[in-house]
């Protein structure tokens, strides 16, 4: 059901929705469209599939199209993804032509007659080049962009420089080199969505039981896409250590998005890693493709884990966190946004297994600590990274670039 601005009163306060009722009046007259690769699976598919019915909703016409690409692109693009993170890539003339090509293709057919076009990482980027640019174009980099591969952001630049700005997700990913307007703004959760939204005991247990994770030891989860940038195996590695001081299982709660070919790969692997302990019991894979169970496993987990080594900005993270679960999260890209060490979480080096293991056994072992790190986080999400913000966000942005 499409939820209303009313229902977020309760949440957030009668200022911020009559707030955006008055924005909104502003750009009735305008038309708005965002493109990405997928529909499904993954922190921008979810962004999108909230924000963009609030903006109809509230008034302004807001749509949403995907870029239609063949495995071939996808794989090419997840290297990309990757490269643009920091890993290596070799950029054949193949890579460029097929990226070039499904860009090119989805430009004859896709007519952009709309007042603003919003274009979201780096899979339909080129389509600046392809189409008749008639409006601001703003290209939403989602992803960590502080050390990208020089070959490839050579290669991607002058796409970029066609765009009227840029939005990224964390200060430190503004580029020197660029001469477009670079701006910040923080991804959100919708808190009202079935991800997030307040659950009963009972339906937490119903979830929980049906997916077939046992209740009799506390749970440590990681909720997240395969990636490598995850690091599932840094994870279980963590895991290892913990269980030698606590009695705990580890459950990867995790999912796979139709633009990411390498998630089986990473799942396979860390499956294998895990095998011993899997046939035990003590690690447990549920596939997270169901927007309630992943509520409820993160509702339920005593820790959540997020080990990341790359991290645009990390929603699993900022969902936790809402649910007033303790979170051990890597302190890289955009995570110390959402947490301060120690108040509503903790930070830790990506690459010191020992220093999450302990963090994460202080807190199975100080039920104190776990809760009143819980009520923290709950707060500072609701004051920093609900939808409502990001709504009113954007609006500014529409309103300033359409005057």
């Amino acid at each position: 059901m499409l939820r209303g601005m009313e229902d977020y009163i309760e949440i957030v306060g009668s200022d911020v929705i009559s707030s955006i009722y008055k924005k909104a009046s502003k750009l009735y007259d305008k038309n708005i469209t965002n493109i990405n690769s997928t529909f499904q699976g993954g922190g921008v598919a979810e962004i999108l599939s909230r924000l963009v019915p609030m903006m109809n909703y509230i008034g302004v016409n807001a749509g949403w199209r995907i870029l239609h690409g063949n495995p071939a692109f996808f794989e090419v693009t997840k290297k990309f993804h990757n490269a643009l993170q920091g890993g290596n890539l070799n950029l054949s003339s193949l890579k460029k032509r097929l990226y070039l090509d499904v860009n090119q293709e989805f430009a004859v057919y896709t007519h952009l007659n709309h007042s603003c076009i919003v274009l979201h990482d780096p899979q339909p980027l080129p389509l600046i080049k392809f189409c008749h640019k008639r409006q601001p174009w703003i290209w939403r980099c989602h992803i960590d962009l502080s050390n990208p591969n020089k070959g490839l952001w050579n290669f991607l630049k002058p796409y970029i420089l066609r765009y009227d700005m840029v939005i990224f997700s964390n200060e430190s990913y503004k580029k020197k080199d660029l001469p477009v307007e670079q701006r910040i703004i923080y991804p959100a959760i919708d808190p009202l969505s079935l991800k997030n939204r307040e659950l009963s005991k009972s339906d937490i247990a119903k979830y929980i039981k049906k997916a077939g994770v046992p209740t009799d030891k506390p749970i440590i989860t990681q909720v997240s896409r395969m990636d490598m940038w995850k690091d599932p195996e840094g994870v279980l590695d963590v895991y290892m250590l913990v269980r030698k001081k606590v009695d705990c299982r580890l459950l990867f709660c995790y999912n796979m998005a139709s633009d990411d070919p390498e998630g089986m790969e990473i799942y396979t692997r860390v499956h294998r890693k895990a095998k011993d302990l899997i046939d035990k019991g003590d690690v447990i894979f549920v596939i997270g493709n169901n927007d309630i169970l992943v509520n409820a496993v993160q509702r339920f987990s005593d820790v959540i884990i997020q080990k990341s080594t790359k991290e645009g900005f990390g929603l699993t993270v900022t969902e936790a966190l809402w649910k007033g679960t303790p979170v051990v999260a890597s302190n890289i890209g955009g995570i110390p946004t959402q947490i301060k060490d120690e108040h509503n979480g903790f930070l830790i080096d990506p690459h010191d297994i020992k220093g999450c293991a302990d963090r994460v056994i202080e807190i199975l072992k100080n039920k104190s600590l776990a809760k009143e790190i819980g009520k923290n986080a709950k707060e500072s999400v609701r004051k920093n990274f609900l939808t409502t913000r990001l709504l009113s966000n954007y609006l500014d942005l529409f309103i300033e670039v359409l005057k």
